[in-house]
């Protein structure tokens, strides 16, 4: 196994011997010649080709699409971040303008909490999301953090494919999607900008962006640097939340065709919520429906009880050369990490005794007698992530070959530890577990302690094929392979120590084909397979060779057409999607006639759809456009449906970007869907759906304007103008005590997460 020294050393030395290899084929630039342009477009895939015609109607659409896709895709640019959303938006936030692609969970204000996208019903985890084409997530499964890393202010453009792309699109979740997300572009002139805005929940955000323009004296090196600082109080009771962020980016010509780029980014995100927040129905009763903490010292629920602070950093360092004509490289070398430290109430759902709910009790002491206190807990979980993706394409007239690897290497310590929050004591809540093979009884204030990681390969090629004018043909292989590894103290769920490794392997056929009709007009066809890496949770089990899982897969075929037209801008697909080796949970009876969990491959989902978008320019600046989608996603045989996967979507508004003014009115509709929990059946191997709630359609319509006068520019925003504050989601528990659930809901365990409601925010932008 390589370790994670190993892996660091590998990155290096392939980020040096790409750089002798390129420098060596370069002469070297006389003195007084010009400075080379930034950064050329190499034609290696980094998750899109997002090359768009420049007409009136790509000008100004807030989506769009290329007529070089192979998969559907809605390319979001940033004068639409800039001029539709307010600064604080996050990278959910600026997706959701996309056909098939809802979200939920801004209740406490947009950008101000975690959210959650759904893309064509698949969620969080079962699609990647790549910066820069590094795909990124969490080390126990490749689930996000909207807030955490990327903020709005380091995105120019996000890409949102909805399919496995093709066989250079890297991550581990490759089978629901990508959404890929470019970083900030430098700029060859010089410029400094600063932006305040205030508005809604007291809500404030400062922020400056400063582009060092070409300098002479370094090569042409051009440099962007941003500093972003957010408070609130928040839509949500006592949920204050502050963000700090730092961007920079550099992009270094070493030669006329070699260019290295370095970027880093640092976010710290302080914040007061439980860790499983939600309003139930008997709290919403009492406090309303924007409930999440009081000032109650004797409540779970106390806001100095439930805080989190989390810190991260994400480095990227990219060769990018022309070694020789029709022959490029690029390598990417990586690191990212994560510091989630939280302090939580054990339940957010229940009432304080100053409302007439139950008192809560902590038990101090192995076996002793529970006493009056505040039950909680303290979790841990970081991680630092590692890796390299060199990359090379070689053009030989007719055809292009494109080839290269991911190496990634993870490592990560988890704990959760049940303590007393009025007194900071040990809560010996847990039940008894003695290790089988040691007899070591494991502390019953310990929920789980562990260190855990991942070596993960994925070595690829793709051959694109021109044998007629406008016609390209890619075939493409992906062979990955992915080791889990688990050394714990006190394994999660187990609760006591165990060393696991499970390796998953799969090779994955790709082909795409586009056929440029005329400049204007393309089709596009799409066959691929996908996958999702097994995640932690499936080796918290005490006997791991029980299980026999693999990874869950996808097979797609889509197929679609692009316009791009002078003053229209069309594209349309239809898509049909199998899902297999869906994991479901088992009880197996060992060889000592032990009844154990373990994790097998059964499930089978359809997911098909249909989705397009269209933007048509008037005249004077003026435009309309509208996207929509109509999808299926259901279990093959039981034809329930996927939960919180929308029947339908549609998006549809004005823009206007005319000399000093920009003025939009977008509106995004969110169709029905519904919230789905399973319980195992009576013979407790396999789970079964247990309930279904619908969830009403929900729609949030956004206006915006703004007048640049000079250097000055002064806009306003409001999101959820109409001020529905809806239900956009809800997290089904157990069915509760009998006779408690109305309409299907338990009223003092399900969650409810409302819209924030309407939200207006003023700004005032500087530009030198």
């Amino acid at each position: 196994m390589t370790t994670s020294k190993g892996r660091s050393r590998a990155c290096a030395l392939a980020s040096a011997l790409a750089l002798a290899i390129a420098l060596s084929s370069q002469p070297a630039r006389a003195a007084d010649a010009p400075p080379p342009p930034a950064a050329p477009d190499n034609g290696i895939a980094e998750g899109s080709d997002i090359t768009v015609t420049g007409t009136r109607a790509n000008e100004i659409a807030p989506v769009t699409a290329s007529l070089q896709q192979t998969q559907p895709a809605s390319i979001i640019s940033r004068s639409y971040i800039e001029d539709s959303l307010p600064a604080s938006a996050d990278f959910n936030d600026i997706a959701l303008i996309s056909p098939s692609v809802s979200n939920s969970g801004g209740e406490n204000g947009v950008g101000l909490n975690e959210s959650k996208t759904t893309i064509r019903g698949f969620q969080d985890g079962e699609y990647n999301i790549t910066y820069d084409g590094v795909p990124f997530g969490d080390t126990n499964g490749p689930t996000h953090h909207s807030n955490t890393f990327f903020p709005s202010n380091t995105i120019e453009t996000l890409v949102v494919d909805r399919g496995p792309g093709n066989a250079s699109q890297l991550g581990e979740a490759t089978y629901g999607g990508n959404m890929n997300l470019f970083s900030r572009e430098t700029r060859a002139d010089p410029s400094a900008e600063f932006k305040g805005t205030y508005g809604s929940f007291n809500t404030y955000l400062l922020l400056g962006v400063f582009q060092s323009g070409a300098i002479d004296k370094l090569n042409g090196t051009e440099a962007v640097l941003s500093a972003q600082y957010i408070k609130t109080d928040g839509r949500l009771s006592l949920s204050g939340y502050n963000q700090k962020n730092i961007f920079g980016k550099v992009v270094i010509p070493l030669a006329s065709s070699v260019h290295l780029t370095l970027l880093s980014t640092y976010n710290k995100n302080h914040f007061f919520q439980p860790d499983k927040n939600g309003v139930t129905l008997a709290q919403e009763a009492l406090y309303g429906k924007y409930y999440n903490l009081n000032n109650d010292p004797t409540s779970e629920s106390y806001y100095k009880y439930n805080r989190t602070t989390k810190t991260t950093d994400f480095e990227i360092a990219k060769l990018d050369a022309q070694i020789a004509p029709g022959t490029t490289f690029v390598n990417t070398a990586y690191t990212y990490y994560y510091d989630n430290e939280t302090l939580s109430g054990s339940s957010a759902t229940t009432i304080p005794v100053s409302a007439g709910g139950a008192p809560t009790t902590v038990t101090l002491a192995p076996g002793a007698t529970p006493v009056p206190g505040v039950p909680g807990y303290t979790k841990t979980n970081k991680y630092r992530v590692w890796g390299d993706i060199p990359k090379g394409r070689f053009d030989f007239g007719f055809g292009t070959l494109t080839a290269g690897l991911w190496i990634e290497r993870a490592d990560t310590f988890r704990q959760q530890t049940d303590v007393d929050l009025a007194t900071g004591d040990f809560n010996y809540v847990e039940k008894k577990v003695t290790n089988p093979v040691t007899g070591a009884k494991t502390p019953q204030y310990v929920k789980f302690n562990q260190n855990s990681g991942f070596n993960h390969t994925e070595e690829f090629a793709e051959l694109e094929l021109r044998p007629l004018p406008g016609l390209t043909i890619t075939p493409g292989y992906k062979h990955v392979d992915f080791n889990l590894e688990i050394n714990a103290a006190y394994n999660q769920t187990t609760r006591y120590a165990q060393t696991i490794s499970k390796t998953y392997t799969k090779d994955l056929p790709f082909a795409t084909i586009n056929y440029l009709i005329t400049p204007r007009l393309s089709v596009y066809g799409q066959y691929a397979q996908g996958m999702a890496v097994p995640i932690l949770g499936d080796l918290y089990v005490n006997n791991p060779s029980l299980s026999s899982i693999q990874p869950q897969t996808s097979t797609n075929y889509q197929a679609g057409a692009v316009y791009h037209g002078d003053r229209l801008s069309l594209d349309a697909d239809v898509y049909y999607i199998k899902i297999n080796n869906k994991i479901q949970q088992e009880t197996v009876v060992d060889d000592t006639g032990t009844a154990q969990t373990a994790y097998f491959n059964a499930g089978k989902v359809l997911y098909k759809g249909v989705e397009g978008q269209a933007t048509y320019v008037l005249h004077g600046g003026l435009a309309v456009f509208v996207n929509g989608s109509i999808n299926y996603a259901k279990e093959a045989g039981t034809h329930n449906p996927v939960s919180n996967s929308p029947k339908s979507t549609a998006a549809a508004g004005i823009l206007y970007k005319h000399g000093p003014i920009r003025f939009s009115l977008i509106d995004k509709w969110t169709g029905p869907q519904y919230a789905t929990s399973e319980a195992l059946d009576p013979t407790q191997t396999f789970f079964v759906l247990s309930r279904s709630v619908r969830i009403s359609p929900y729609n949030d319509t956004i206006l915006t304007a703004s007048y640049q006068w000079r250097q000055f520019r002064f806009g306003l925003n409001v999101t959820d103008l109409l001020g529905t504050k809806k239900i956009e989601n809800i997290g089904l528990s157990g069915n509760g005590p009998k006779g408690n659930l109305l309409h299907g809901v338990n009223q003092t365990a399900d969650q409810f997460y409302y819209q924030p409601g309407r939200q207006i925010t003023g700004d005032v932008t500087v530009k030198f």
